[in-house]
């Protein structure tokens, strides 16, 4: 089985023959990599133009250095192991050490130099989704330009046109090397730091991976079946909380690089679409939604004020993505006696446990042996027990009192007395009235627990 040295090795041979020199690299911004999950929270520019960071989900931003009044950032692709969640990591190709990528953040206006240096055993290119640039920059390996190959470093040089929320990702070998996971997304923001300003600005990229129980490395043909559906590369429990001061305005940026639309909703409040991959949306055309469905290829920007204090789910509204390690040939076996069966499988295997009779529940709430690198296909614990979730699932956690400036996970939410739903007693059962008889003047029956009737 191929582990994580011999991942790396493999990767490292292939571009030894063409290495880029050690006074050409010298030469270039220093390579900053990243390897942990944790979202950072960003540092304010140390130069350049003033703009309010985004917070990129599980993730971070690339850091850059101003040459003769140009942002310089470089890019390294090479194979990166990535957690998906505790106990299951992923041999993924990504961007300074990560899949995805980290976010590069610029100004409009902004004079902007990116080199990309090839770490793959394949050549590479990147495209610049959505962004107005020079036709020799957009790169598409062939058309645009030469593709960059293994061990060498290429530059792209751009004006930073219109303010927007981008996505990078190659335009070579795309089915193979965006299944890997390479992705990133570009944040422009406005000239005027104070134009659509908000308190907590979101951005996470949406893929999919599709990996053996056991294994590592994710099959880069499969086209919709895929068992992990991510934020980031990243499937519940994994995925940190969204937080949020409360009556705080908050604005989440997610773009979709996956291979199907996803319908994100949001628990617990209303949003705007203010932003897509075109620009920001004018404010009379906004339209509110508590679901927003993202294409592939689409970025959607929403944005709330977080004025309900709590745990808010926040997840795509197909069940089965917010599952994980899914076998999508399992019968399903609800209602089904098995009792006879297990009998006579038991004598052969002692340990075989029947499921699925009653639900699905109870396969995140058995403590059952998994394979090698692979996660229960629904997890995660809340306060009040199994959550049963999995994938693309996560929370917004509004509280008051909030510092600004603090993205740690604040904890659990306390619900004020009274406020939670509840198991009522058979003395406490309340009574329903039948509404066809309400209110139009005949008599009104009440249907009392145990089917009695009374006046």
């Amino acid at each position: 089985m191929l582990n994580r040295r011999d991942f790396f090795r493999l990767g490292a041979a292939a571009v030894a023959a063409g290495t880029v020199s050690k006074v050409a690299m010298a030469a270039l911004p220093e390579i900053v990599s990243a390897e942990h999950a944790e979202t950072q929270a960003p540092p304010m520019p140390a130069n350049g133009r003033l703009y309010h960071p985004v917070v990129t989900l599980n993730g971070w931003s690339l850091p850059w250095r101003m040459r003769d009044g140009v942002k310089e950032f470089h890019l390294v692709a090479e194979p990166v192991v990535r957690e998906i969640a505790p106990g299951m990591q992923a041999h993924l190709w990504g961007y300074n050490g990560q899949s995805p990528g980290p976010t590069i953040e610029v100004v409009e206006g902004d004079r902007v130099r990116i080199y990309v240096t090839n770490r793959l055993p394949e050549a590479t290119s990147v495209h610049w989704h959505g962004q107005r640039l020079p036709n020799g920059m957009d790169g598409v390996s062939g058309l645009t330009q030469p593709a960059i190959p293994s061990g060498k470093t290429f530059v792209y040089e751009v004006e930073a046109k219109r303010a927007g929320t981008f996505m990078y990702h190659p335009h070579a070998d795309e089915m193979v090397q965006m299944a890997m996971g390479m992705m990133g997304f570009w944040v422009t923001h406005p000239r005027n730091s104070d134009f659509m300003r908000v308190d907590r600005d979101y951005v996470f990229l949406i893929n999919a991976y599709d990996i053996d129980p056991g294994s590592y490395t994710p099959k880069v043909a499969t086209m919709l079946e895929h068992n992990l559906w991510t934020f980031n590369s990243r499937v519940f429990p994994g995925i940190a909380p969204m937080v949020a001061g409360q009556n705080e305005r908050v604005r989440i940026r997610v773009g979709n690089l996956s291979m199907t639309n996803h319908p994100i909703h949001l628990h617990g409040h209303e949003f705007v679409i203010t932003g897509t991959d075109g620009g920001w949306v004018p404010p009379a055309a906004r339209w509110p939604e508590v679901t927003a469905d993202i294409a592939v290829g689409q970025m959607r920007a929403v944005e709330f004020i977080a004025d309900a204090p709590g745990d808010w789910a926040f997840h795509c509204h197909k069940s089965h993505h917010t599952m994980n390690a899914m076998g999508h040939q399992v019968p399903t076996m609800i209602g089904v006696e098995q009792q006879g069966l297990v009998d006579k499988i038991t004598q052969l295997l002692p340990n075989y446990m029947p499921m699925g009779e009653s639900g699905m529940a109870e396969m995140g709430e058995m403590s059952m042996p998994l394979p090698e690198n692979t996660l229960p296909m629904m997890s995660g614990k809340g306060q009040f027990g199994d959550m049963h979730m999995g994938g693309m699932f996560t929370t917004v956690k509004v509280r008051a009192g909030l510092k600004p400036g603090d993205y740690s996970d604040p904890g659990d939410y306390r619900h004020p007395p009274g406020s939670v739903a509840h198991e009522v007693g058979s003395s406490d059962a309340p009574v329903t009235r039948a509404p066809e008889d309400a209110g139009n003047g005949h008599e009104v029956h009440i249907r009392k627990p145990g089917g009695h009737e009374g006046h």
